[in-house]
This record gives C-alpha cells, sequence and structure tokens, in this order.
C-alpha cells in the first residue's frame, strides 16, 4: 500500500509558508492541513475547523475548531505530540505575515485587518478562533484553504529553525519520514489522523508515500508503463501523440494498461493587449481591431489539432471551465466564435486596410506553434502578423513593465473563485503592483468589481462576475485561447484517486487494489 509518483520540478522546501509552486503544494497537502479544505467540485468544506459563522456585514469569521486534532509525533515535542488549539492558527498566520518569514503567501491576508501593526487574529479560547478583515471580502473562505494558512507547531518552528523547511510537522494524514532532496521523499501513514471516511473507516488507507525526482520526462513516463510509478499528471509533448489519439484519447495499446481520466482545469491560456500604450500609432489601440483578432482565428480547430484535443476553446469570456461563474452569462457561454467575415468587416472599418502596419505579438518557444497557428489564420485576412520569440523570463518581464504590446500570458487560480480571474482587470492591479498586466482600465468595471467582493449573497454575486466578464469580452483587451484540462494517468488498480480543477493532490482516500 505504497503510493509512488514522480515529482520532474525542484522541491525546495516542505514548510507550507513557501508553498508557491505545484511541487510544494502537493506535498504540503499530505503533510499538513488548514481550518477548511477543497472538495473535488472546489466547495469549501470544514477540516480543523469542525463549524463557523460570518457575521451579517461579512467582516467577522469565528471559527470552531475540532479537539481530536493532534501535530505529529515529533521529537520537537517534550510528550512527543500536542493537541491543536486556536493560538496555533494565531502563531502559523502572523508567521507568514511576519517580513523576517518572507513568505510569498502574505498577500492572503491583505483584507485582514491591522490593529496597532498587528493582524486581527484573535484565539478566543483553545476551540475559538476569530479573524476580522478591514471590510467584506467574499472569496476569504477561499484563500484559507491554501497551504500558506495551513497550522504549524511553534515548538517545531523554533526547534528546527530554518531546517524546518526539510523537517516538516504538521497535521495531515501522512507524516515526514524521509527526505534525500533529488532523489527521494518518503511519507508514513499518519496512524492518529482524525479524519474518517463515511463509513467510519479511519484515513489515510496507503501505508505511505513515495515521490522520486527523475527529471527527464521521457525517463518518467517509461518508468510509469513499466509500473514503476502508479500516477501521472499532464503530458509531455514528447509523447503526447504516442500515448492520446487526435480525439485526446488513450491509443488503443494502453486502454488495457493504464487508466486516464480528464477534468477542466482552472487555468485560461490567453494573448493580452497592452492597453496602456502612449503610441498613438499602435493599432491595438483600436477595440475594433483587437475585437477582429479575437474572431480571425479556429479555437476549436487550434485545441483539435495542436493539443490533441485537450482543453476546450475559449469562447466563453476570461472565467474558465471549472467555476460556477463560466456558464453564468448571457451569451450561452460563446463571445467570440470563429467568423472570418465579421473579422473582415470590423478591419474595414477600424480603417486597418488603409494603413497596415505589422503587429508584432512576443511568445516563447513553447507556445509557438499554437501563435504560428494564429499568425497564419490572421495572415488569411490579410493582416501582418510577426511573432517575437523570448525566454519565458525575459517575457514576464516585459509583461510586467509594459514594454511589449501584445503577448501570451496564462493564469492558474489560486484559489476556486471567479474574483481570482476578474482581479487581472482591476485598476488597482496594475502591473508591476498587480497581476493586471493589461492595464485594463474601465470606471463601470472597477465599480461592479468592488460590490461583488462585498456581496455576500453568492447569486448576486455571480451576476456581477458576469456582468464584468461581458464588459472584457467587448472591451476585448485579451484574446482568450483555451481553457486547460487535467489529465491524470493511473495504474489500473489505483482507486479513491480524485480529481479536481485546481489538479490538488489528495491521497487520504486513495488505496490499491491487489
Amino acid at each position: 500500500m505504497i503510493f509512488r509518483y514522480n515529482e520532474s520540478s525542484a522541491l525546495s522546501s516542505l514548510d507550507p509558508a513557501y508553498a508557491k509552486d505545484q511541487a510544494m503544494i502537493w506535498a504540503d497537502n499530505q503533510i499538513y492541513n488548514g481550518l477548511l479544505q477543497l472538495d473535488s467540485a472546489l466547495r469549501v468544506q470544514p477540516c480543523i475547523a469542525k463549524s463557523y459563522e460570518i457575521s451579517e456585514e461579512g467582516r467577522v469569521y469565528t471559527f470552531h475548531l475540532r479537539d481530536d486534532v493532534f501535530f505529529h509525533y515529533d521529537t520537537s515535542f517534550p510528550k512527543g505530540t500536542r493537541k491543536v488549539v486556536a493560538e496555533d492558527f494565531v502563531y502559523s498566520f502572523n508567521r507568514i505575515t511576519d517580513d523576517k518569514v518572507a513568505s510569498p503567501g502574505l498577500w492572503v491576508f491583505e483584507h485582514v485587518k491591522k490593529e496597532g501593526g498587528k493582524y486581527c487574529f484573535t484565539a478566543i479560547d483553545d476551540s475559538t478562533l476569530r479573524i476580522e478583515l478591514k471590510e467584506a471580502f467574499s472569496p476569504f473562505l477561499g484563500l484559507l484553504t491554501m497551504p500558506y494558512t495551513f497550522v504549524v507547531p511553534h515548538e517545531a518552528v523554533e526547534y528546527y529553525g530554518a531546517d524546518f523547511r526539510k523537517h516538516p510537522v504538521g497535521t495531515g494524514a501522512f507524516r515526514f519520514k524521509y527526505w534525500k532532496e533529488g532523489v527521494k521523499l518518503v511519507l508514513l501513514k499518519n496512524e492518529h489522523y482524525f479524519e474518517k471516511d463515511e463509513n467510519g473507516k479511519s484515513l489515510p488507507y496507503l501505508d505511505a508515500v513515495n515521490i522520486s525526482f527523475i527529471v527527464d520526462k521521457q525517463s518518467v513516463f517509461l518508468e510509469f508503463i513499466k509500473g514503476n510509478i502508479d500516477f501521472l499528471s499532464g503530458i509531455d509533448a514528447n509523447y503526447k501523440d504516442e500515448v492520446l489519439n487526435h480525439k485526446g484519447e488513450l491509443q488503443e495499446k494502453y486502454r488495457n494498461k493504464i487508466n486516464l481520466t480528464k477534468m477542466p482545469y482552472l487555468n485560461t491560456e490567453y494573448l493580452g493587449f497592452f492597453m496602456d500604450s502612449k503610441d498613438k500609432d499602435n493599432p491595438l489601440a483600436n477595440k475594433l481591431i483587437r475585437q477582429a483578432i479575437n474572431y480571425g482565428f479556429d479555437r476549436k480547430a487550434m485545441v483539435r489539432y495542436l493539443r490533441n484535443n485537450i482543453g476546450f476553446a475559449g469562447e466563453g469570456g476570461f472565467i474558465p471551465k471549472g467555476l460556477s461563474s463560466f456558464e453564468n452569462n448571457d451569451n450561452n457561454g460563446v463571445f467570440y466564435s470563429y467568423n472570418p467575415a465579421k473579422a473582415r468587416e470590423l478591419l474595414k472599418q477600424s480603417g486597418y486596410y488603409k494603413d497596415k502596419k505589422t503587429i508584432h505579438l512576443a511568445t516563447t518557444s513553447s507556445y509557438l506553434d499554437l501563435c504560428k497557428f494564429i499568425q497564419q489564420q490572421l495572415n488569411l485576412l490579410d493582416m501582418d502578423i510577426k511573432l517575437d520569440v523570448y525566454p519565458p523570463a525575459e517575457l514576464r518581464e516585459m509583461m510586467a513593465q509594459g514594454k511589449t504590446l501584445w503577448f501570451r500570458g496564462s493564469w492558474i487560480a489560486d484559489y476556486p473563485d471567479a474574483e481570482n480571474y476578474l482581479s487581472l482587470f482591476h485598476s488597482k492591479n496594475f502591473t508591476p503592483y498587480g497581476p493586471n498586466y493589461t492595464h485594463f482600465s474601465n470606471k463601470e468595471y472597477d465599480r461592479i468589481y468592488d460590490l461583488a467582493c462585498k456581496e455576500t449573497d453568492e447569486q448576486k454575486r455571480l451576476e456581477l462576475y458576469a456582468k464584468m466578464n461581458k464588459i472584457i469580452m467587448d472591451e476585448a483587451p485579451v484574446v482568450v485561447l483555451y481553457y486547460d484540462e487535467v489529465l491524470r494517468f493511473t495504474q489500473k488498480n489505483i482507486k479513491g484517486l480524485s480529481v479536481n480543477p485546481m489538479n490538488l493532490l489528495i491521497l487520504k482516500k486513495v488505496y490499491k487494489e491487489k
């Protein structure tokens, strides 16, 4: 009952204060818990907090903790372990906000009120925690499911100091056993874990989790096919056609050997226009030209032929498939479908053909095939498109500094709320100080955004999200390419591995058939 998976990316820490990428998030999800957790449909569920209340004005959150949650046995505790109390969350949250810790998760608590220079995290008693916000922020519960908010014991952090990164102590379904960096990480079953399944059986079912760190993805795939690895997430371009047919299904020779599970992934791939350009001759400053580009290429064909049907054509706005807000609009889920006649008409209205200029699209080599497809289809509309290829780090810097007028970007959700995507277009979030790479600014959009953040009624908030999504699509500061998809490959004997639109790895209910 050992679950084996490979992590090709470097794992730099097992301290949840630094869980900024998938490799760390996956490992930390096994070792730690927070107040709340997400189910497979991304609904917020209790975890260490058995219940909670939100004040009528939406500013004060009160959490009631379970009394059967203990930290893992560790030499940092005088008696080997200790029960989790509310003060542990106060300590853990304050640690994230401590400048000396320099956690990349500090932004998670930017909505929390401060008094006398201290954040308003209060342990009312051992089982009651209160958090007070500056003003209502409806997605806050979702933020509390992130690894940055996982609870850690002050004894272990103080005992190990900087080495806590490689001596983690949490409350999760698996406890730390061994880590040789770049080679192997071993986690063992937490025999005292507090969660049970629907039949009252203690979790987890597995005895251990074994994580290898093979960098070469081709080698990882071969190990998986040999049965030495139980699980793969995603598929590398080098063997995509070997495994999948043009419909995105398993090739015939693999159907009796492995399982494939697919689900929408909260990742929107897009092309962004820089809207704050001072260049008066910039053709992309004309909304009609931006709309023409949106109509001017076939997204469905692009996904089908270049991605083996992995993902969904980006016709439904910036909010991705997998969130409830995706379907909640007045366009039956479609804003821009392939319509070259409409694109030509918009280009004529814009005056583009009278004073044709070269339009540069900045991308990276990983997405060059997609950009070439778009370039070729726009060339058929007599548009002059040139592709500029940059290293990823250089392109990110250019985007942050507004040094490219048209660029390829993507946004993967940090938490499961459409606000996470819509914040990319709020005028207060201009880069380099926020995620608004396009520098889109619209007073009506900002007004609705502020209302939505304070709205506690979910249906009303969804309606406000739909209005913002429509403004974005009408003004066209972006071209949505596609919404991504999670692909998970498992051995035939792996059961109970849930799949979710954030691609979280949850192993506490996984088991292996003999």
